[in-house]
């Protein structure tokens, strides 16, 4: 049996739990944020996509 997740929820988890463990402040996180908004309508966003698919395909192999 396969989990998936998608990457979203998880940055997102991520990013809510260094919020809360006030590692990273609320203007770093709005930063944060944005930039991967605007990073995904540029052309960066095919490669991007296709290095997490590629390590999250070898993670099981490892």
């Amino acid at each position: 049996m396969a989990v998936t997740i998608s990457l979203v929820a998880l940055f997102g988890l991520v990013l809510f739990f260094l919020l809360r463990s006030k590692s990273l402040g609320y203007g770093a996180a709005f930063i944060a944020a944005g930039f991967g908004f605007f990073l995904a309508s540029t052309g960066a966003a095919d490669p991007i996509n296709q290095l997490a698919r590629a390590v999250i395909d070898a993670i099981p192999d490892l």
